[in-house]
């Protein structure tokens, strides 16, 4: 959890520009093909976009995409919004959901190849899921056999992202283009990892600002795998949905702290060399070229400890304002702590074991990470005790100068590991995006 700002969504009505990967426009995809014939009077899409212009959002000369919903009569038709049209490119350099604005749902999925199924049905595997996914994200059925849970939607900023855990290289026979920044995280003191709920052959993360649209995705995926692969664990999660603040804000937690100021920028000169692993001399496999890894952990916190404390001993603990994520030593939340300040007592206003202070890039020999996280609630125990926390994912251009040495000083001082506890961890490999008319991994797989 570390003091990183989530990415931000998009402020309400932002249109289709917004959240498509950085790209000026995002073209309209083919309508889907229906299994029955809609009434007589339903909207054409041509049509439904255009009313949905006329209701405040811009959708510019390229359109937008209305999913595959048939409205009853033209009189009575409401329009998708802003949150419903939202639409993310497949073929992007970067996978999508990496940089993707946070979304209010989210699954994260780890498979693992059926006994006897190597290279070729992994191969297999990818090209069917990528098809889905590009045919989802579109506002479209699947290929075959679409449920109709997602038929009344639009794509609502589907995303869904592929990579590759360091069992699926043995698995494929593929060992020799096993990355070294793949190698298993070396083990924290702070870890209580459940081994049935980490790790995998293959990941897949889906987002979706529709829990609709996003359910659809995962049984899309899963009945997808086929006789190819299984599940090894699967995890829900949420955030909050757009337009429920008055403006775009950095997320808050479970705990209700703004969670993560300091993730880096698109913007920002460095950010793809942190980020993304280059395209080309690298020095790691060129199959990896505009990828990234990502560290997925299921970090439980225990609410009911942290509930007890007092607001000032909250915010000792972050090293910010819980109102309003500022640092203790003054000014806003994007405002530099001031961390050699003291009080009239004498002591760092920002205590030496704030978990601000401690995950501070410039206290970690520059080590960033790009965190894109969801929380996550699965239930209420016997005594009580609500199982809840974050389903913590960050990305990095190789996890032993990102997310390692971060977490290593966390092990050794912070004061929030009281709070929390990390029950389940994995890491992958994630390709970089794939081109018109390629699947993801495929250079991988068939190179």
């Amino acid at each position: 959890m570390a003091d990183q700002s989530t990415p931000k969504a998009p402020a309400p009505g932002a249109g289709l520009a917004a959240s498509a990967e950085g790209a000026p426009g995002v073209p309209s995809p083919k309508r889907a093909p229906h299994r029955e014939t809609p009434p007589e009077g339903a909207l054409s899409r041509r049509r439904l976009l255009g009313t949905a212009g006329a209701t405040g959002l811009t959708l510019g000369a390229v359109g937008g995409a209305a999913g595959y919903a048939a409205a009853p009569s033209a009189d009575k038709a409401t329009p998708l919004s802003s949150v419903g049209a939202d639409q993310v490119r497949f073929h992007v350099k970067h996978q999508p959901g990496i940089t993707t604005a946070l979304q209010a749902r989210g699954h994260l999925v780890a498979f693992d190849l059926a006994a006897g199924a190597g290279r070729k049905e992994a191969a297999a595997l990818l090209r069917r899921w990528s098809e889905t996914a590009r045919r989802l994200m579109a506002g479209e059925a699947s290929a075959q056999d679409d449920t109709d849970v997602a038929r009344d939607a639009g794509p609502s900023s589907l995303t869904v992202t592929f990579g590759f855990g360091y069992s699926f290289f043995a698995r494929t026979g593929l060992e020799k283009q096993r990355p070294d920044a793949l190698d298993p995280l070396p083990d924290f003191s702070s870890d209580h990892l459940d081994k049935a709920r980490s790790d995998g052959d293959l990941w897949v993360q889906i987002g979706a600002n529709d829990a609709l649209v996003a359910f659809h995705a995962l049984r899309a995926i899963q009945k997808d795998a086929g006789s190819a692969a299984r599940v090894r664990w699967q995890m829900n999660g949420f955030n909050r949905s757009p337009g429920a603040t008055a403006q775009p804000m950095t997320a808050r937690n479970l705990m209700g702290q703004i969670d993560g100021t300091r993730n880096p920028k698109p913007a920002d000169k460095d950010f793809d060399q942190r980020i993304f692993v280059p395209a080309s001399g690298s020095g790691g496999p060129e199959w990896m070229g505009n990828g990234s890894y990502a560290v997925v952990r299921r970090i439980r916190m225990l609410l009911d400890d942290w509930e007890k404390l007092a607001l000032k001993d909250q915010e000792d603990v972050i090293g910010r304002k819980k109102s309003t994520g500022a640092p203790l030593t003054g000014g806003s939340e994007t405002t530099e702590p001031d961390l050699e300040k003291t009080g009239s007592d004498g002591r760092l206003v920002i205590p030496v074991n704030a978990h601000a202070r401690i995950t501070r890039p410039d206290q970690n020999g520059g080590a960033a990470m790009l965190r894109r996280p969801f929380s996550f609630h699965d239930g209420i125990d016997a005594d009580g005790v609500p199982d809840a926390g974050l389903l913590f994912v960050c990305w990095q251009a190789d996890p032993l100068r990102g997310f390692v040495p971060v977490q290593r000083k966390l092990d050794r001082g912070d004061a929030l590991s009281k709070f929390i506890r990390h029950e389940s961890s994995g890491l992958f490999a994630v390709p970089g995006g794939a081109a018109e008319g390629e699947y993801v991994g495929q250079r991988l797989l068939e190179g």
